[in-house]
């Protein structure tokens, strides 16, 4: 759970700091977790029980300690069309389908590539999901359970300036002392003033109660009535049919959450983490929670933030959030539903604020265009679309203009040996965006009897380039010309050889392992044309 080994003071305070950051979190999280239910369609207890499973267990196994699971929106949208043409139980189906297919990814390592997310497409990110992070809490300046009207009049005003209240306590007490987290301070001085003067602003009690029992072992396949008056989901390929592209769309969405979330956590708390960890973890949550009657969860990173900001750094603050969410169930709901919704909307507005990477500004005008174009990008279709949609924009975008200005780049030297042979030296990767620009670099016409092809400085990539490798070889044989490539990579030499198109073998050499020398004929991909 951390490093607690520094003497028994340092313990105690570590651990009063962690205890305090997961009671935060648990705080912030009530409202989270009863708003993504509702997008959701489904009961406040299936957010809440999502909430407090997939906490505890990330919190646990997770390959980030500090960081803060459950509930998520990204999800609850992608759900809604599930859970209404279908029931709930099928939700919880495709819930328990989800954490298998992140367990496969852990198990297969396939969290790795999150390493191929670019900087520009970060910062997107983080400033797409702020800005989606203060667009929700603007939903708490509605009228509770009416058709929809804004807070207006005096109800307003007071409700601003509760949020200011509580904003300016979580700016200006760590100034003055780091006893509790300041966004608890903020939160419980906000309420006692509310509950003491009775102010008449949205509390927690008036989206929904959260009193309720143990999260219920429940099997959600089969024939009869499930949890919520819901007919259970058959089991059968039918209902494999229906949940398996929901489980896969959710599955992804979540990884990728997680794992963004898991960098911005490595990178504030300058620590590294498992990404393969974090999918088995994710994963098992997922899973258990299905089965009690659960909507399902990723990395969240408000929370995740409030919790870093509040000094969390172990599990303890994760498994303390989780069992305080679960207490405010199962004996705290009508004291946790007597705190101003206001309070909670301040804290989520400070998160806005230290989540946004304000630096983007500065960065764009130092950066390339492309980067700032890719910033904004992602930032715009987050906010519109979808984290998970943003992402892959971005990353393939990113990786389209990466293939572009390497394809620009394979160019070669020339020169006659004393012998009268012409040598080519290629230079840049040759794969199928360069292609064509090494096919321009060769005169067959005007060459000698003899010519070498130089890959000492280039790579050969793809199947492309072997099509194009042999195009050109083609062209000197037809011209009656000799052509020798030279040193090739194993792994080159292996593909080409596989082609037919290398037919004469040479030692390779010991140190470098490049072959020195290679004849070649038309092969594989002559033989398609």
């Amino acid at each position: 759970m951390g490093d607690f080994r520094q003497g028994d003071e340092t313990t105690a305070t570590r651990v009063k700091t962690e205890v305090l950051s997961g009671l935060t979190v648990a705080l912030a999280l009530v409202p989270e977790a009863v708003a993504f239910a509702f997008v959701a369609h489904v009961h406040p207890l299936v957010g809440l029980y999502a909430a407090f499973i997939v906490g505890l267990i990330t919190a646990v196994f997770g390959g980030r300690p500090g960081m803060i699971s459950g509930a998520t929106g990204a999800l609850a949208v992608v759900m809604v069309a599930l859970v209404v043409e279908h029931g709930v139980e099928y939700l919880f189906a495709t819930v328990i389908l989800m954490g298998l297919m992140q367990i496969a990814a852990g198990i297969f390592h396939l969290g790795r590539f999150i390493r191929l997310v670019p900087h520009a497409v970060m910062l997107g990110f983080v400033n797409g999901l702020a800005i989606v992070i203060f667009l929700a809490q603007l939903g708490q300046f509605k009228v509770p359970g009416g058709d929809g009207e804004w807070l207006t009049g005096v109800p307003l005003m007071l409700m601003l300036g509760l949020v200011a209240l509580t904003m300016l306590i979580i700016w200006g007490l760590p100034k003055v002392t780091n006893v509790i987290p300041a966004p608890l301070a903020g939160i419980g001085i906000v309420a006692i003033v509310v509950i003491v003067f009775n102010i008449p602003v949205p509390r927690v009690g008036d989206m929904a109660s959260i009193a309720g029992t143990l999260p219920p072992f429940h099997v959600p396949f089969g024939e009869g009535e499930g949890l919520y008056g819901t007919p259970l989901a058959p089991l059968n390929f039918e209902t494999l049919y229906i949940i398996f592209p929901y489980a896969l769309i959710l599955a992804a969405i979540g990884l990728i959450e997680s794992l963004l979330t898991l960098n911005l956590v490595n990178q504030m708390t300058d620590q590294r983490g498992g990404a393969s960890k974090e999918c088995l973890a994710q994963g098992a949550a997922n899973t258990v929670t299905g089965f009690f009657g659960g909507m399902g969860g990723c990395a969240m990173i408000g929370q995740s933030m409030i919790n870093v900001k509040s000094g969390g750094r172990t599990r303890l603050a994760g498994i303390a959030a989780a069992l305080f969410l679960l207490s405010f169930i199962l004996f705290a709901a009508p004291l946790i539903e007597q705190i101003p919704l206001a309070a909670l909307v301040g804290v989520m507005f400070m998160v806005v604020i230290g989540t946004f990477a304000w630096n983007t500004f500065r960065i764009m005008r130092v950066s390339t265009k492309f980067a700032g174009f890719v910033t904004v990008l992602v930032t715009v279709v987050t906010v519109l679309e979808d984290l998970a949609i943003a992402v892959v924009v971005g990353v393939i975008v990113s990786a389209l203009h990466y293939a572009w200005q390497n394809a620009k780049r394979i160019t070669a030297k020339s020169y006659t040996t004393p012998e009268g042979a012409k040598v080519y030296q290629v230079i840049g990767p040759l794969f199928f965006g360069s292609a064509d620009g090494f096919m321009e670099l060769f005169t067959p016409k005007e060459d000698p009897g003899v010519v070498i092809v130089d890959f000492a400085e280039s790579r050969v990539a793809d199947q492309t380039a072997l099509s194009a490798i042999e195009g050109m070889a083609k062209k000197y044989l037809e011209e009656g010309k000799e052509l020798h490539l030279r040193h090739l990579s194993r792994d080159c030499r292996r593909l080409l050889t596989q082609t037919g198109l290398i037919v004469e073998k040479s030692e390779d050499d010991p140190e470098y392992q490049v072959a020195a020398n290679y004849p070649v004929q038309t092969g594989l991909f002559g033989d398609a044309h």
